[in-house]
């Protein structure tokens, strides 16, 4: 799904959907089976008490990519469990870049690594994020299989 040079991907259904890429200023760089790529620029309103980006903004960048990533067919993918680790703060300013990578991938479970860099490229926190492939169709994503979610 990797778009001509100088072009944006598409935006599938499941991100023309979503309130907080749009509301956090994501942008989608990659989006490819397994693979996705995304950046966001650090705004004013993404900082916490100390002038730094916010844990949470950082964390949803990084799963928002996991998402892109791990929803590549007609089957709900969704997130059994995630972890971060913060290893650098971020600015005012500077752009972060979540680029999330598919490491496995059994029956319906997947795991999956998301590593978040500022724009020098340096690494700013890694997320490992769980998957679970649900019984819902990617057409009809609110509805339920005999009432089952998962």
């Amino acid at each position: 799904m990797t778009p001509p040079v100088g072009t944006d991907p598409p935006l599938r259904p499941m991100l023309q959907r979503d309130n907080v890429f749009r509301a956090l200023g994501m942008v989608l760089e990659r989006d490819e089976p397994g693979e996705a790529v995304i950046s966001m620029q650090v705004r004013e309103d993404m900082l916490n008490g100390f002038a730094i980006t916010h844990g949470g903004l950082v964390f949803a960048l990084a799963d928002t990519a996991f998402a892109i990533a791990c929803n590549e067919d007609e089957e709900v993918t969704v997130a059994a469990g995630a972890d971060i680790a913060f290893l650098a703060s971020t600015r005012l300013g500077q752009t972060l870049t979540a680029h999330a990578r598919r490491r496995a991938l059994v029956g319906r479970a997947g795991l999956y690594d998301v590593t978040i860099t500022d724009e020098t490229g340096a690494v700013v926190a890694e997320f490992r994020g769980r998957s679970l492939t649900t019984r819902r169709s990617t057409a009809h994503p609110s509805a339920t299989t005999q009432g089952q979610e998962r």
